[in-house]
């Protein structure tokens, strides 16, 4: 796979990765469920990622009553993404990608040549991407622009 960095307006790459209980989720089959927020992250349990897994968590009903499903993508193992969601009662799916093909393909491997990227894409049900943050330092600015475009979109009406 080739690092893409796809952009708004794109067709989102397919991929299928293993989510936190090991069973292989492919993008275009959720996506047949509606819109989707794809969120990429570096470390399971580091102060940030938990802060912005949290503030999706919190914020998460008024994404399935908008119709919209939350996945989150980081290089940790299945046994870290259990422990995580266990840890902070994550409700949504989280995924695998210990060899890091989703991440570069997505474009969300480094930021600023020194730490892993954390970018999220909203993309609508028919697979193109709406919108696309890249910002490792605002954390929760990541659920809440999602919804507030979510809203203003309805996306999955």
């Amino acid at each position: 796979m080739a690092n893409n960095n796809p952009q708004v307006g794109d067709i989102a790459p397919d991929f299928t990765l293993p989510d936190q209980n090991g069973n292989p989720v492919q993008l275009k089959d959720q996506l047949g469920k509606g819109a989707l927020v794809l969120y990429f992250y570096p470390k399971d349990d580091s102060m940030g990622c938990t802060i912005e897994a949290c503030t999706f968590r919190d914020s998460y009903t008024a994404f399935t009553d908008a119709g919209v499903q939350v996945i989150g993508v980081s290089k940790d193992s299945v046994e870290s993404h259990q422990k995580f969601i266990k840890r902070h009662r994550l409700p949504f799916t989280l995924l695998s990608d210990e060899a890091g093909t989703v991440t570069k393909l997505y474009g969300a491997e480094m930021a600023f040549g020194l730490i892993r990227g954390r970018i999220t894409f909203l993309i609508d049900k028919g697979g193109v991407i709406r919108h696309r943050i890249s910002d490792v330092v605002n954390m929760p600015r990541h659920a809440n622009e999602m919804l507030n475009l979510i809203r203003e979109m309805e996306l999955s009406r």
